[in-house]
């Protein structure tokens, strides 16, 4: 059976400030924060011009959810990329991440209060729409004492002063995600979205973790939902065969589409929200145009069955 092509994702609904539905994002992370970092240190300091044209370029182009993160170091090409386009603020859905630190980057700021107002002067904004603990894996020796409850009581109060509409975490299993519950007090302040690795070779980055989301109305974010169609590495070898390289070509003929159209297409089915990225213009509106159709039932059971038969993570080895 053929799905209908809106798709229900399970979780809080996500809205900008005008009151338009979040769709797929685009980040500056992976491969941007290693081009900033690799930079030579006389110009550590200075905007990598690139990522601000592409991220003003996949504005013009539709894009209006913008994923950055304090330790990807690019905040200010995204607050640039903001300034210089030309759609309105209430328009945008930004979301940031707060590193709470680990080995070997170390916390910056005493608490996540701190931060939010580092980070929304680094990004020239009155108000965040979205802030997300980066990672639950962190130790008091390397976090300034914060633990992961402190960090979301912090992160609830922020809410409260409205200078975030969202709050919610990354990386997140379900035993840090009960451990946050706890703290919590009113539903109200439940982390509404978690951020995780998933692609059909990872279709839980921990054990139940899209199931437990679902049933608690957290809406889950999908980082590397393209993983398989690029360089995949086990154990310091390049895999060059793995089952979906010639699925994927099969069902991109079949629907007329890329096959990055597929994966984000069945990401959508799968009822997870995808987070891509690409400085090519046409990729952008590909990505953009998976709305656009559906895949059918089987196909998304064939993807899965697939992806099931291989297991690759990107992030995070050995952590979960």
């Amino acid at each position: 059976m053929t799905q209908p092509l809106t798709v229900e994702i399970p979780g809080p609904k996500l809205i900008t400030k005008s009151g338009k539905e979040v769709q797929i994002g685009t980040g500056s992370g992976t491969k941007w924060q290693k081009i900033k970092k690799g930079r030579d240190s006389s110009v550590k300091d200075t905007l990598v011009t690139e990522m601000v044209d592409y991220l003003v370029e996949a504005i013009h182009n539709g894009f209006r959810h913008i994923d950055t993160a304090e330790i990807y170091t690019t905040q200010p090409e995204v607050a640039a990329a903001i300034a210089k386009s030309d759609v309105p603020r209430e328009d945008l859905f930004v979301a940031t991440k707060y590193n709470p630190g680990v080995e070997p980057q170390p916390a910056k700021f005493d608490n996540a209060a701190v931060w939010v107002d580092s980070a929304l002067e680094e990004l020239g904004l009155d108000y965040l729409d979205s802030i997300l603990i980066h990672f639950p894996f962190f130790k008091p020796e390397f976090s300034k004492g914060q633990t992961i409850e402190l960090v979301w009581k912090d992160l609830i109060e922020a809410k409260k002063a409205g200078k975030v509409r969202y709050i919610g975490v990354s990386n997140f299993a379900v035993e840090h995600l009960q451990r946050l519950f706890a703290v919590s007090g009113d539903k109200e302040f439940y982390p509404a979205v978690n951020q995780i690795e998933f692609h059909p070779y990872l279709q839980n980055q921990s054990p139940g973790i899209v199931k437990f989301c679902h049933d608690n109305n957290i809406l889950v974010e999908a980082y590397g939902p393209l993983s398989p169609l690029f360089r995949i590495v086990k154990e310091g070898e390049d895999v060059k065969e793995h089952p979906l390289k010639s699925v994927l070509p099969e069902l991109a003929s079949k629907y007329g589409r890329a096959e990055s159209q597929i994966l984000l297409r069945y990401t959508l089915q799968k009822g997870i929200l995808p987070i891509t990225t690409s400085s090519q213009s046409q990729r952008q509106k590909e990505a953009l145009a998976v709305y656009d159709f559906a895949l059918s039932d089987e196909d998304v059971a064939l993807i899965d069955k697939k992806g099931s038969e291989f297991e690759f993570r990107g992030f995070f080895i050995g952590l979960f």
